[in-house]
């Protein structure tokens, strides 16, 4: 794996840290700006709003850039942004950060899963995905306690001080490992790639990756009180499950990533299958702590692992989108942590309990299945019709590169690699 995958993995941790952090600072927030909590808790709405519209409007501002410019360039506001919030003494400033960061991290995940994939073969995209989303997962486990302690002791300007100071030694290895070529793809017109993205199949898979995360931040979010007044557990245990779920997360990014690629079907159906049941046996379960803590730890890696395997097959659906095939996947990602949230919090406002979420949890999961199964029943409608396009069957038959282009067919494409090899062959001899 070349060393610049793991420094765009490193800018994701920071990046990561920023979004999620502030579930730890927000009384703090709060009290030094004078505003009221729920005020405070917007700052993380208007992060989610922008990673959400900012992905695709980001790919699309800078895709004739090259990609070491683009990153840098997102890295640079993103970190630049925190000084400032670190700095500003009055929350309108704050929250116009926070805007203006989600739309530089946007950005910059669009760019950096392009980036990662392109730079491995076929073979080893999963394994690029799973190192650069790897970043988050590093974020749940050391960065958000980090974050929390750092407020705690000094202040939460403190915790915006870290997350600029991280990225410093990010935008110091991009610079001198990403090469500073434009991307082969970028004559292609942004209008071809939003063509290539409105795939019944793609469209499919980006509705089932919202579903999962969906379905994961709906959990998450809400187990505070899950642990503290369903299972029983003292307040102290909140921070070590937040880090179980986080060690999961990073334990099935990093298998997703060494096994995804052999065979990407069956491993991503059993995940969301998996996921399905464990979110129902965690609701289930939730007043044993022992079963509790077990679940916690399998569902975190259940989730970021097929959330990473789903992330991959954006890429492999849409090979004739690679600027913008990255941001429509990161747009997914969010649109589910925005509304996971909400949805637990209707059913726990609705008198449901705090078990809630985890049955809604479930029920996403159901709806998740259901558009994997019609993704899946989209490739065999195309067998059936005879259309054996590489834009269908992407993900299952790799087309030689530029087959697409030719308009040839799998056979035609077969042939054709058939007939250079003979000629190559006779060209030796």
């Amino acid at each position: 794996m070349p060393f610049a995958v793991y420094a765009l993995g490193l800018a994701v941790f920071a990046q990561g840290t920023s979004e999620f952090m502030l579930s730890g600072l927000v009384s703090d927030i709060a009290a030094d700006l004078h505003v009221s909590i729920p005020a405070a808790g917007l700052l993380t709405s208007a992060f989610a709003i922008g990673m959400v519209v900012g992905a695709p409007l980001m790919a699309l501002f800078s895709r004739n850039w090259p990609r070491r410019r683009a990153l840098l360039f997102f890295l640079c506001v993103f970190s630049a942004v925190h000084v400032v919030g670190a700095l500003t003494p009055g929350y309108g400033v704050l929250l116009a950060t926070r805007v203006v960061g989600a739309l530089a991290n946007a950005g910059f995940w669009a760019v950096a899963l392009v980036t990662a994939v392109s730079m491995v073969g076929p073979e080893a995209r999963a394994r690029a995905t799973s190192v650069v989303v790897g970043g988050v997962t590093i974020a749940c486990v050391a960065g958000v306690p980090a974050g929390a302690a750092l407020g705690g002791q000094w202040g939460w300007r403190s915790a915006f001080w870290a997350v600029a100071l991280v990225s410093v030694p990010a935008v110091v290895v991009i610079a001198r490992t990403i090469p500073g070529t434009r991307p082969e793809a970028v004559p292609a017109r942004a209008r071809v790639e939003l063509r290539a993205l409105t795939r019944p199949r793609l469209l499919l898979t980006l509705l089932t990756s919202a579903l999962v995360q969906g379905a994961t931040f709906c959990a998450f979010s809400y187990f505070e009180p899950l642990a503290t007044r369903v299972t029983g557990l003292g307040a102290g245990w909140v921070p070590v499950l937040l880090a179980l779920f986080g060690l999961g997360s990073f334990v099935g990014v990093t298998v997703a990533g060494r096994v995804v690629d052999a065979r990407p079907l069956p491993l991503t159906a059993a995940g969301l299958v998996a996921l399905a049941v464990g979110w129902a046996a965690l609701a289930s379960t939730a007043g044993s702590p022992l079963a509790t803590v077990a679940l916690v730890l399998v569902q975190g890696m259940l989730a970021f692992g097929t959330g990473t395997a789903l992330i991959s097959w954006v890429f492999r659906l849409a090979p004739d989108a690679p600027t913008l095939s990255g941001s429509f996947a990161t747009s997914a990602f969010n649109v589910g942590g925005a509304l996971g949230p909400w949805f637990g919090g209707l059913a726990i406002g609705a008198g449901l309990g705090f078990r809630s979420p985890l049955w809604v949890s479930a029920l996403l999961m159901v709806l998740a299945l259901g558009s994997a199964w019609a993704s899946l029943g989209t490739l065999r409608a195309a067998d059936r019709s005879g259309d054996r396009t590489p834009a269908v069957r992407q993900g299952v038959d790799e087309a030689p590169p530029g087959a697409e282009r030719a308009g040839l067919s799998s056979s035609q494409q077969a042939a054709s690699k058939r007939d250079k090899d003979i000629n190559h062959r006779i060209g030796d001899h």
